[in-house]
């Protein structure tokens, strides 16, 4: 390298601003940096769904260009079409963007055509359009309710789906939603899901308390049912089951959002990385974070783990240091149920088998905790505050000052509320 290293990341979101803000916070002038990306905004999704019970989606949002110029970030307004790795380049739309070093954070897409008739059938929450369109159906239902008309809504997890989480939020607050409206008995929830356990990915500790609010909610429940087809008001199961529905809500099957014909990806075109560093097997100068590498769990928090491992291991390298920060799977979340909220930290273990590479570590009750209270709102109001500000002025999530208070205040609402 002559000069300053070129570092850049593609993708403007969890995995790719927390890899870039933690580069600048680690390399100050030291390094090129450039964001590429076809979309000059932040979108908080984690608090997105809000939106179908009165939100404006403008409120998730964050203008990257102020932020990128206050940091002196070059920022490259466009879609990526390829990686060159042997010439170290990227191809865009509008041109080619050299590098030394590369963050690949494109994230995931929906992928509804795999499940016949879902495209065509169900809201899929996915984007703020989506969540407007559920949003809609929500005050349909409410109208057929005081008209004395039943409504029922089937939220539906299919497999290949790689997060639920948000699914099983928008239930809960869609029956306080509902209760507080004076409709509740006017419509019916039904949840089905091909996970063995709800929540599976994050353990029975979740899986306990969810079947306990579904059943204090009456919401009826499903486990293990695959979708293998939906009509108009009905939905197939591989169990030869069927459930009908006048809304249908759901996640569908994840993919990688780009396909790098360069690089090693999985069936679902996830690249393939090296647990610790995220550093794309076979290519020392690139990195993945984030939904576009191939971690099964797709979720913000471990989004952001893992952009912090590859910037400091990217740093650490022009530094000429030893990296600090490897991935280590823990996830965190906050459950929005609207009368109030579930917090969950999850250690996470690598089993070696293929056919379920992760698992729950049970065993580190150190770190494994769930807990159910009105107080975990403030903490996740806490989280929608804090993450769009940091990014919003340049900063990762996980470094300095601001941070250290923020997991302090975690850790003694974790101690006190969660087990």
């Amino acid at each position: 390298m002559n000069g300053k290293p070129r570092i850049a990341v593609l993708g403007g979101g969890f995995g790719g601003l927390e890899s870039l803000f933690y580069l600048k916070y680690k390399l100050g002038d030291r390094a090129d940096l450039t964001l590429v990306t076809d979309e000059p905004k932040f979108m908080f999704k984690p608090n997105t769904i809000y939106i179908p019970f009165g939100d404006s989606p403008e409120k998730f949002e964050v203008d990257l260009l102020r932020p990128l110029k206050k940091q002196s970030i070059n920022f490259v307004h466009s879609s990526v079409e390829n990686i060159d790795p042997d010439n170290r380049s990227v191809v865009t739309a509008g041109g080619t963007v050299d590098y030394d070093y590369l963050v690949v954070a494109t994230g995931a897409k929906m992928r509804s055509q795999e499940i016949p008739g879902l495209y065509e059938h169900a809201i899929t929450v996915w984007t703020p359009d989506d969540m407007l369109r559920l949003r809609g159906r929500i005050e349909w239902a409410k109208e057929r309710a005081h008209a004395n008309e039943r409504t029922r809504f089937l939220f539906l997890v299919p497999p290949n789906n790689k997060c639920s989480g948000p699914l099983y939020e928008l239930v809960m607050m869609l029956d306080t939603h509902l209760r507080k409206s004076g409709c509740r008995d006017s419509v019916d929830l039904v949840y089905a899901t091909k996970e063995e356990a709800f929540i599976e990915a994050f353990g029975p500790r979740l899986h306990t308390v969810v079947t306990d609010e579904f059943r204090q909610r009456n919401i009826e429940g499903h486990k293990g049912f695959i979708v293998t087809g939906v009509e108009a008001g009905n939905v197939s199961f591989q169990n030869g089951e069927h459930l009908s529905y006048d809304v249908l809500v759901s996640f569908p099957p994840y993919v990688a959002s780009a396909a790098f014909e360069h690089l090693p990806t999985d069936d679902r075109g996830f690249i393939q990385v090296e647990n610790g560093s995220r550093r794309v097997v076979g290519h020392d100068r690139i990195f993945a974070a984030g939904d576009a590498a191939n971690f099964p769990i797709k979720q913000a928090f471990l989004a952001l783990l893992q952009g912090d491992a590859a910037g400091d291991h990217i740093a650490a390298e022009v530094l000429g240091q030893k990296p600090t920060v490897d991935f280590e799977p823990m996830s965190m979340c906050v459950m929005e149920e609207f009368n109030k909220a579930t917090f969950a930290q999850v250690p996470l273990k690598y089993t070696g088998d293929p056919a379920k590479p992760i698992a729950v570590d049970t065993e580190d009750e150190a770190h494994y905790k769930v807990g159910v209270s009105p107080l975990w709102r403030l903490g996740k109001s806490v989280l929608g505050l804090y993450l769009p500000w940091r990014f919003g002025h340049g900063k990762p999530f996980h470094a300095g000052f601001a941070w250290e208070a923020m997991d302090l205040g975690l850790k003694v609402m974790s101690k006190v509320l969660a087990n």
